[in-house]
């Protein structure tokens, strides 16, 4: 089995993450993110995501290669988390092994996390992980140019 670590962003990953995030596929599953990728807007949000001492911000490895990232932010007083694997990664239980070290990690409770609802890898990996589904809202989802259903979850 592929080994799973999480570690701190270093400088040198921030070319990575942001090709996986202009990857056209994630980017549709997001659907909650920018469609047009803009690398001087990745790199201010990320200088300020590792700055902040309200966010925990992981870069999510696999057997030592850089595979994604993992946050936790407060947003309207609600911690919420994110996280993002690069495609080539998706179906090998690597977003399920990272979010459960991660929550070792991220000792507040409860936790939110939301994704579209037709998200069903996102949504599998988060019912596993303990995370439940406390409602849906129709959000404007700005990677796919309208509104869609988005579910909202939470663990205690």
């Amino acid at each position: 089995m592929a080994e799973v670590a999480l570690r701190l962003v270093e400088d040198a990953d921030l070319d990575a993450l942001f090709d996986q995030r202009s990857d056209p596929e994630s980017i549709r599953m997001a659907a909650f993110t920018t469609s047009h990728p803009d690398r001087e807007a990745f790199d201010a949000h990320m200088a300020e995501t590792r700055n902040s001492p309200d966010i925990t911000l992981r870069a999510v490895t696999c057997d030592g290669r850089l595979v994604g990232s993992i946050a936790s932010f407060v947003m309207e007083g609600d911690t919420e988390i994110t996280y993002w694997i690069d495609r080539s990664a998706w179906g090998r239980d690597i977003a399920s092994r990272a979010l459960a070290l991660f929550l070792d990690t991220v000792a507040t409770r409860p936790l939110y996390a939301r994704a579209a609802s037709d998200n069903h890898g996102s949504l599998r990996v988060l019912r596993r992980a303990g995370f439940t589904v406390i409602g849906t809202e129709i959000s404007y989802a700005p990677a796919r140019g309208t509104e869609i259903e988005e579910t909202i979850l939470r663990l205690v």
